[in-house]
């Protein structure tokens, strides 16, 4: 960074930049936009909706001491226990041993795991990909976790930084399983969530340091380069024309749609779209060129493939998690966001444009089919309000067809919506749990990034977790997000991340 602050383009490039930014400081557009953002900023200070947004919930408030996160944790963490008594009785044993301290050092190092793990995940071709791989994975983090607390008391589970609402949706998951109406049909779905009980509470508990979430998002944005960079390969090498991901009466013109390492575009988008603010909240917080500029390769590369997957429900998505990411962030900036928003959108590509202007236009079969799809589920619902029909797809799909409820032409696969869906898989329960969950984590995240003791750096991950969530259920409600265990596993990883960096910044304000 020094040999290029003295060179001689570093020099020029640095007094061209102060000239621009002299210009700017000193024009009519600034003294409007600082206008606008101390108005924007005196309208929501104090106001009802920051203090909605910054105040803990009754039920979450109660969760933290409460008899039932005790005994949860106490049960939880039983393994544990026995083992640390049984190495304080044999410490020296152990202290001894060369594979007993390996065992330790690799369980007290399961953050730089997990991040391997969501690497393998999320760079493996779809074609050689098995969700078991996930499970396996997941399940290996338990162990190693659970041998580092052997010697290490502070690591164990920590459902109290779960979250009630959490803990309830795992409950309901569990529960939805014998009360299917197709039991068989669930079974393998159970796993699908398993995992993901295992990703959201492993990673949670095993994060107690900053350095440790910093290197696990760090892990996230190499995949996000890597899985990005595949789809520039992609769109070079040409994508044929999927003729089921796009009616071609109303795109005509726009070239087939990238899906890197995953079978669906759609699926694709939705993982960019919880990566995305991971990746700038990195960028923001790097205190190194080097990590600033790796961050910003991955984030460039990330909104082009993002682009070119055409898939609208996640630019939409994108637009509120970057609206949420800004407001928790600074949210003076968000006048000067929506000025340029405006500015740069005659600049996007004419297929994109076009894309854009037929989100709400029923005509487009990929709009009108989902009508039928809507109006099956919410006949379902009616049919088993409080129970649901099973969890997983299948079930589900096998009682819309024996109750004759769907009238569509394309087949039914599953709700095209994640609140659909969840209320059918879990019932009234689960979907109240699960939609509680997520919101309560968001609000958590408000007023963890509130502050003064919450470092840079947690601060924005925090706020890029919360953005990616806010986004990607704006996104579920024209889309089943979990239709590809893959991405609910990328999810729910997201979401551990977002409760990792509000417990850092509780933690450092204790």
């Amino acid at each position: 960074m020094t040999i290029y602050k003295n060179s001689f383009i570093g020099c020029l490039l640095l007094w061209i930049w102060h000239g621009l930014y002299d210009t700017y400081r000193q024009s009519g557009i600034a003294r409007l936009l600082c206008r606008l953002s101390a108005w924007w900023g005196g309208v929501f200070s104090g106001s009802a909706i920051m203090t909605f947004f910054t105040r803990e919930g009754t039920i979450p408030r109660a969760w933290h001491g409460s008899l039932s996160c005790r005994l949860l944790e106490t049960v939880i963490n039983l393994p544990a226990a026995l083992l640390y008594w049984i190495y304080r009785k044999l410490r020296a044993v152990f202290e001894n041993s060369f594979f007993a301290l390996l065992a330790f050092s690799v369980g007290e190092q399961v953050p730089a795991f997990i991040g391997w793990v969501m690497l393998g995940i999320l760079i493996i071709p779809y074609k050689h990909w098995n969700n078991w791989y996930s499970l396996i994975g997941f399940i290996v983090a338990l162990f190693l976790f659970i041998v580092g607390g052997m010697r290490c008391r502070s690591l164990r589970l920590n459902a109290t930084a779960v979250g009630p609402w959490t803990v309830l949706f795992a409950a309901a998951i569990c529960m939805a399983w014998p009360l299917s109406v197709y039991s068989s049909l669930s079974f393998r779905f159970l796993f699908f969530h398993i995992t993901c009980m295992l990703c959201v509470i492993v990673t949670v508990s095993a994060i107690e340091r900053e350095e440790q979430l910093t290197r696990l998002v760090g892990f996230t944005t190499m995949a996000l380069f890597l899985v990005s960079a595949y789809a520039m390969v992609q769109r070079i090498q040409g994508v044929e024309v999927n003729t089921s991901y796009v009616d071609l009466t109303v795109n005509a013109g726009m070239p087939g749609r990238v899906f890197s390492m995953f079978e669906n575009p759609n699926a694709f988008a939705e993982i960019l779209l919880l990566l995305l603010p991971l990746a700038a909240a990195l960028l923001l917080g790097s205190r190194t060129l080097l990590g600033k500029l790796a961050a910003l390769a991955a984030f460039g590369l990330g909104i082009l493939a993002i682009g070119m997957t055409y898939s609208r429900s996640s630019w939409i998505g994108l637009l509120i998690a970057a609206t949420v990411f800004v407001f928790f962030w600074n949210r003076r900036l968000i006048p000067v966001c929506i000025l340029l928003a405006v500015v740069a959108l005659p600049l996007l590509p004419e297929t994109i444009f076009h894309r854009v202007l037929t989100i709400f236009n029923t005509s487009d079969s990929s709009t009108s089919s989902r009508f039928p799809l809507y109006k099956a589920a919410l006949a379902l619902i009616r049919e088993r309000p409080v129970r649901g029909a099973g969890l997983g797809t299948d079930a589900v799909r096998k009682v819309v067809k024996d109750l004759n409820l769907y009238h569509g032409v394309a087949p039914f696969v599953h709700a095209h919506d994640v609140y659909l869906q969840v209320w059918l898989e879990t019932g009234l329960v689960g979907v109240i749990a699960f939609i509680a969950a997520i919101f309560s984590g968001i609000k958590n995240a408000a007023k963890a990034v509130k502050l003064s003791s919450c470092s840079r750096q947690v601060r924005l991950i925090t706020i890029g977790g919360a953005g990616a969530m806010a986004g990607i259920m704006v996104g579920g409600v024209a889309d089943y997000i979990w239709n590809y265990p893959r991405v609910m596993v990328v999810f729910w990883f997201v979401f551990g991340v977002m409760l990792s960096g509000v417990k850092l910044a509780k933690k450092h304000a204790k």
